[in-house]
């Protein structure tokens, strides 16, 4: 852009045309066109002095200067004047003397230059633009048309803006051209030095429910909320409702008539199979609703690990399970908890062995039969140390036992339990177990043997695991699940935590003497 061959008035005019063609200030416009100048100005005169090029708002006369700036101390000669060659010109220390310099012919590399100067300074302010008028909508739906379609992501023209869909929010399988009109969810606007700064996805979970708020008017409203979605993008989807007010069913108002609102969020999502779910307060009628079409047998709930386990009839595994396990899978992230699918032939079958196993332990421990084993296991004991602990009037009262079989029953397990104390205590004391995992209050003496006799020695090395390794070591004590291992494993690195707090906290300064 050769701006000396331009007059002046045409150059302001030019800086009109770009500002309303890219929706940016006009004042940035004029200050890009004056570092270009200002640029060119360096080229020809020096880079080391300041140059500096005004252009004149109203009728677009250039001006080029050279500034020198008087100083007390002259470090630089290219910039800077002493403050007695400042008086010949009646400036004193820190003022500019600014000395006119004649207009500057672009060559061809110039006027280059200065264009690609132009360029960039108005790709940033669209830039700028761009993410002010963006920032706060975030969670928003938008329409745009794909300006370029390529395997790893798309460039969608917004009108003022562009933006683009990573493949990773995209929907798998989903075939997207130039030219196409394209709906999606603008899930992040940060800014960027280069490259995109509205991130949008079709792939959210959010992109359901805000397809769903708009084609649901009870939801817009507020009558009913979307609690919960889970989606496996392109093929499979499970959304949970809540109706505020009871005379509206939100599953029947979710469909619409004939299924014509949750087939155009279908239509939108290439076929997406999407499933409505009542949402329940109850955690296992919800988990029940969540698993449908599978009917369910029976649930049990283990609250501390966040975990439940869901027996189905035999005929109903498959479907309860679905392809490739995405049923339970959805259901899972629909409702937080973590799902284990039996049959009932499973259960009963697990149930059958574990029975086998506590009676067997029973019998070795207490030197009982296997009818007095039977009855412990039946009445809910699985460990010796449950039977230590219970008074003898309640141990009487299970059927067929009375205050002296209770009592032998108790003395038995008091003094198997204080055994093996003794013994684990003696197998430990022969390994250097440090005193931070004896003192370890989520594990018991068993269990820190067993990890002392596979070189676990120290909180440490218990810290420095991960949770099959530890299932693996503590199955046997009764260690099975690797989120109550995962728990354990965390509160040993719980020190390490509070090891960095330490380091990182100002130490208190000793008082003044």
């Amino acid at each position: 852009m050769d701006t000396s061959s331009i007059p002046g008035l045409e150059l302001i005019q030019i800086a009109d045309v770009v500002a309303r063609e890219k929706s940016i200030d006009r004042e940035e416009v004029i200050m890009a066109m004056e570092e270009a100048i200002q640029k060119a100005g360096r080229s020809k005169y020096g880079h080391d002095r300041d140059i500096r090029a005004m252009i004149d708002r109203k009728n677009g006369a250039i001006t080029l200067e050279r500034w020198t700036e008087v100083v007390a101390e002259v470090e630089d000669d290219a910039t800077q004047m002493t403050a007695d060659e400042g008086q010949k010109y009646d400036l004193a220390v820190g003022e500019f003397h600014r000395q006119p310099l004649p207009p500057i012919e672009f060559g061809r590399i110039a006027a280059q230059t200065a264009k690609q100067v132009i360029s960039q300074k108005v790709r940033e302010a669209e830039r700028e633009r761009q993410y002010e008028e963006y920032k706060d909508r975030v969670g928003e739906i938008v329409v745009g048309t794909i300006k370029r379609a390529e395997s790893y992501s798309i460039t969608v023209d917004l009108g003022r803006a562009e933006a683009v869909i990573r493949r990773e929010e995209m929907i798998p399988r989903e075939i997207l051209r130039q030219g196409d009109r394209v709906r999606a969810y603008i899930l992040d606007v940060r800014r960027e030095v280069r490259g995109h700064q509205i991130f949008l996805s079709r792939s959210a979970n959010e992109f359901m429910a805000k397809l769903f708020t708009q084609e649901v008017p009870e939801i817009y409203d507020g009558i009913i909320d979307i609690k919960a979605v889970a989606r496996e993008p392109g093929s499979r989807a499970k959304i949970s409702v809540l109706s505020r007010d009871s005379s509206i069913d939100p599953v029947g108002a979710c469909v619409g008539l004939r299924g014509s609102r949750v087939q155009a969020v279908v239509g939108e999502l290439q076929g997406e199979k999407v499933e409505i779910i009542p949402f329940e307060e109850d955690p296992v009628a919800f988990v029940v609703n969540a698993l449908a079409p599978a009917e369910v047998a029976k649930v049990v709930m283990d609250e501390v690990a966040g975990r439940m386990e869901v027996v189905v009839p035999d005929d109903q595994l498959s479907l309860a399970i679905g392809r490739r396990g995405q049923n339970v899978r959805l259901a899972s992230q629909l409702t937080g908890w973590y799902i284990d699918i039996l049959t009932e032939a499973e259960e009963s079958e697990r149930r059958q062995e574990e029975f086998k196993n506590r009676s067997q332990a029973f019998m070795e421990a207490l030197n009982i039969d296997d009818v007095i084993a039977h009855l412990l296991v039946a009445e809910g004991f699985a460990h010796v140390d449950d039977i230590a602990e219970t008074p003898v009037d309640e141990l009487a009262q299970i059927q067929g036992f009375d205050e002296n079989v209770a009592a032998e029953l108790i003395n038995r397990a008091v003094e198997f339990v204080e055994a093996e104390a003794k013994r684990i205590q003696e197998e430990l004391s022969k390994l250097e177990v440090a005193d931070d995992l004896l003192a370890f209050e989520y594990l018991n003496g068993a269990m820190i043997l067993k990890l002392a006799q596979n070189q676990i020695l120290t909180l440490d090395d218990l810290a420095e695991l991960d949770s099959e390794e530890l299932v693996g070591f503590l199955k046997e004590e009764g260690i099975d699940d690797e989120t109550v291992a995962g728990d354990i494993i965390m509160a040993a690195r719980a020190h390490w935590f509070a090891d960095e707090a330490t380091e990182e906290a100002p130490s208190e300064e000793a008082p003044a003497e």
